[in-house]
């Protein structure tokens, strides 16, 4: 199979979606990788690297995306969708429960789109949106430590306190991957630190690693509200597969903070739980509503993309694999979980939680 493998176009976004050596072990099956000039250099792998490990380096992305399979880190820019066409595989991060645009574009080209997403495992685990759940968890910690700095426009909270100051509270919404990798780096920092999750076995689990060490809450209505005023960094971490994420605290809720206070929403890509919060850049990350310091760069992990791209490709290389040895038919009868992962195909969405989302686009054309 002919892959291509694109320079990202988004934002501040350098991370690539094949590492050098994912490319040379795709070459050794006999595969042919196409790499657009420049596409790693932001991730720490020079072009020198790719050719070395037996990829062809051209300049024009549109040879790139002439290739049989393309795949990426990021959903596809407007500036991209001029690419889409029919037997094209396009294998990225689409998230398309908030981008009714991308929807319509890939729907109405034929293309045939599958999500790192919603591929699952057999018991129901997310493989490729893992290792960037974990990394932008740990991430909105980092940074929410940053951002409550005076010079940065937070509160002036150390968020670990010192000894006869009290630390900073860390409100997590949601304990699962990405609440879980926060709780860790917060509890590490000396938060005082709170998750709330309506899953009450997830609860359980989370005491078994944390104990007394972080205070875990049903998630409610009214327990939320009860929170949120006392949060110096609010995160959210909330997901339902292919599906938006619900809003869990309102606009009248932001108010209550504290002026300076820091919110980061995760899950900003899927829509956010919170209604304040609406996508931001890392050229631009922040932004002033009810005196509450507003975090929603949707592709945080794209700011370690050393360590980003290599968890990735990691994760993604042996669907790739399936997909380049089988075929996109064998291979999705092979596997299930992969078959999960197909959002879109011969002009119409096929992912039951997208189709509810966008019911207009789930007929044949």
């Amino acid at each position: 199979m002919n892959i291509g493998l694109p320079k990202e176009v988004k934002d501040q976004e350098f991370r690539v979606g094949l590492t050098p050596a994912a490319v040379a072990s795709l070459c050794r099956q006999g595969h042919q990788v196409v790499v657009e000039e420049g596409a790693g250099v932001g991730a720490g792998f020079e072009d020198t690297a790719y050719r070395q490990a037996g990829a062809s380096l051209v300049t024009d992305p549109t040879i790139v995306w002439n290739q049989d399979m393309v795949v990426k880190v990021k959903e596809p820019q407007p500036s991209e969708y001029g690419f889409f066409r029919p037997n094209l595989i396009l294998f990225t991060y689409l998230h398309l429960a908030a981008e009714p645009k991308l929807t319509e574009a890939l729907v109405k080209s034929g293309i045939t789109a599958l999500a790192y997403e919603t591929v699952t495992t057999a018991d129901g685990r997310l493989p490729l949106l893992t290792p960037m759940s974990v990394i932008a968890g740990r991430l909105s910690v980092q940074f929410g430590a940053r951002y409550l700095e005076r010079q940065q426009g937070g509160r002036g909270v150390l968020i670990g306190g010192i000894p006869g100051v009290s630390p900073g509270t860390v409100l997590i919404l949601g304990g699962g991957v990405v609440g879980t990798e926060a709780a860790k780096i917060a509890v590490g920092m000396g938060a005082r630190v709170q998750i709330v999750d309506i899953n009450l076995d997830q609860l359980a689990y989370l005491e078994t690693l944390f104990g007394s060490r972080v205070e875990l809450l049903y998630s409610s209505p009214s327990q939320i509200e009860a929170l949120v005023p006392q949060a110096d960094l609010l995160i959210g971490a909330v997901l339902i597969p292919g599906r938006k994420t619900p809003t869990l605290v309102s606009k009248p809720m932001v108010s209550t903070m504290r002026p300076g206070s820091v919110i980061i929403d995760v899950a900003v890509d899927q829509g956010g739980c919170i209604e304040t919060l609406r996508p931001t850049s890392h050229s631009q990350p922040t932004y002033i509503e009810s005196g509450v310091l507003h975090f929603g760069v949707p592709n945080m992990p794209g700011a370690v993309p050393w360590t980003a791209t290599q968890a990735l490709s990691n994760a993604t290389l042996p669907y790739v694999t399936k997909l380049a040895n089988q075929g996109l038919v064998d291979a999705l009868d092979a596997d299930n979980g992969l078959r999960g992962g197909l959002n879109v195909a011969e002009g119409k969405l096929v992912h039951p939680a997208v189709q509810q989302v966008f019911p207009e686009f789930s007929h044949p054309k």
